[in-house]
């Protein structure tokens, strides 16, 4: 059955069209012209701001013109991952989705790609309120952001005054039944070394090891898993390799996105000749070791060693270096937080290592609900850096988003919810990166709350929505609407 079937047909319907027009960070453009058209279509006020955000109004219903107005948010853009031995390019070719019926329910995939309900769903559910001849609201203004998964773009150039809500909705959480009221902060830790090549030493013989299998995953949400980490694996092996076996780096490539868990790298070394066989025999060791290790939570690992030509090899100790920073560099979980049990207080990803043309580049996202902590980790990732002779140095930060427990508009959503489902809702900070606690800088009188169906595994090829979600977010949406609270 194709997912435009799906109840409820309207939301579902609105998402296949999504999946349809290619999104990723960064190449927006087509998907906001097709949202301004979706919204003059519907005889609406629509337009781009300077930045590219797609704003859409609709007036109040007759009747529920007393009602405080509510922005519906939600982000345009998609991350673009992929299995190894998938065909897909993420600027021109639309998400082929999935139906698969599991124990615990059904649940729609992409098929080998990341599947853009991060935040398609959000988009979806925000159009179809706006194309509703039925549903009862006040004033609504929908945000639809550019390029929140690099770096927050759109909503750091939202400028004051464009909006006139009081209410924000933010429509980009990822479990059902759950009301987030705070999120983490972020900044980038950048790395840089330079290093020179020099001709592959005289009877040495190269040799490329592959990572590959990891499940990767959201940088945030998934984080606290003790799911591996790509690049911290290919350190691992390659640090004795170095270090005790008179071995020379030719590259290092790991992972393509700062907020996505590395799933696989690449790396090609040069060793003796008369050691080639004792360094796969290590190798090889090693990822049995590792292997077991992640069994848990990683099952699919692979890694393979095998010969391979190569002329050059990184000149000196750089390479050396290198693997010795990023072994020592900071990963996953740093720190709980001491007043909300379960939350994750500070984490690092160690998301992207590059070599190319005589500079190796290292790119690590940082989270953190509280600004000192997160740059007391910030140092700890340069200090590992600068001790090997990278420069290092930090932007695209952002403050995390304080809860507010007094907030009227979470009032009337735990009463609906309670209402609806015969339970409260919990209410929850989260270790991501919503664009609220951004949006609250451009609009500090915002009452600002985040929910969303159930996602899985976001910022991977096993990114996936449970579908009976859907409709009870839906039913919940269209119910707090209905009951805005009043001017």
């Amino acid at each position: 059955m194709p997912i435009r079937n799906l109840e409820p047909k309207s939301v579902w319907n609105n998402f296949y069209s999504l999946t349809q027009i290619p999104r990723p960070s960064g190449h927006t453009q087509k998907v906001a012209k097709f949202l301004v058209k979706f919204g003059k279509d519907l005889g609406l006020e629509a337009f781009q701001d300077e930045c590219g955000n797609v704003i859409i109004r609709k007036p109040a219903t007759p009747g529920m013109e007393d009602r405080k107005g509510i922005i519906l948010q939600a982000h345009m853009d998609m991350v673009p991952q992929k299995n190894n031995d998938k065909k897909h390019d993420f600027t021109k070719d639309p998400i082929e989705t999935r139906i698969v019926h599991q124990e615990d329910g059904d649940w729609v995939y992409a098929c080998g790609t990341t599947l853009g309900a991060d935040d398609g769903l959000g988009v979806a559910a925000a159009m179809s309120v706006l194309e509703s001849k039925t549903l009862k609201h006040g004033p609504i203004e929908a945000l639809f952001t550019v390029d929140e998964e690099t770096r927050m773009v759109g909503a750091k150039a939202l400028k004051p005054g464009i909006l006139k809500g009081d209410i924000l909705l933010n429509l980009d959480s990822e479990t059902e039944g759950e009301l987030y009221v705070g999120c983490a902060g972020g900044i980038d830790a950048n790395i840089s070394f330079k290093y020179k090549e020099e001709a592959l030493p005289k009877d040495y013989k190269a040799c490329k090891i592959v990572v590959t299998g990891l499940r990767g995953g959201h940088s945030g949400m998934e984080i606290n898993e003790g799911r591996g980490n790509a690049n911290k694996v290919m350190a691992r092996l390659l640090l004795p390799i170095l270090r005790d076996n008179k071995g020379k780096l030719v590259s290092f490539n790991g992972g393509n996105m700062r907020n996505a868990i590395p799933r696989e790298a690449e790396a090609v070394v040069a060793v003796p000749a008369g050691k080639v066989d004792a360094v796969k025999a290590l190798v090889e060791k090693t990822a049995e070791t590792i292997k077991g290790e992640l069994a848990p939570i990683d099952p699919g690992l692979i890694i393979t060693i095998e010969g391979i030509r190569a002329s050059k090899v990184i000149a000196g100790n750089t390479g050396l270096k290198l693997i010795k920073a990023l072994y020592a560099c900071p990963n996953a979980v740093d720190r709980m937080s001491l007043e909300v049990e379960g939350l994750v207080e500070t984490s690092n990803n160690l998301a992207i290592v590059h070599t190319d043309k005589g500079v190796i580049t290292v790119n690590t996202l940082l989270r953190g609900s509280s600004d000192t902590l997160k740059m007391d980790l910030a140092e700890s990732v340069r200090a590992a850096f600068e001790l090997a002779g990278a420069k290092v140095w930090f932007d695209g930060a952002y403050s995390g988003w304080s809860p507010n427990m007094a907030s009227p508009i979470l009032h009337t959503m735990k009463e609906q919810y309670k209402k609806l489902f015969g339970k409260e809702p919990a209410v929850m900070a989260i270790h991501a990166g919503l664009e609220c606690g951004i949006l609250a800088g451009a609009y500090p009188n915002w009452d600002m709350i985040s929910c969303g169906p159930t996602l899985k595994s976001p910022h991977s090829p096993d990114e996936r929505c449970f579908i009976p979600s859907v409709a009870k977010w839906w039913q919940f949406i269209q119910a707090v609407l209905e009951d805005a609270p009043k001017k």
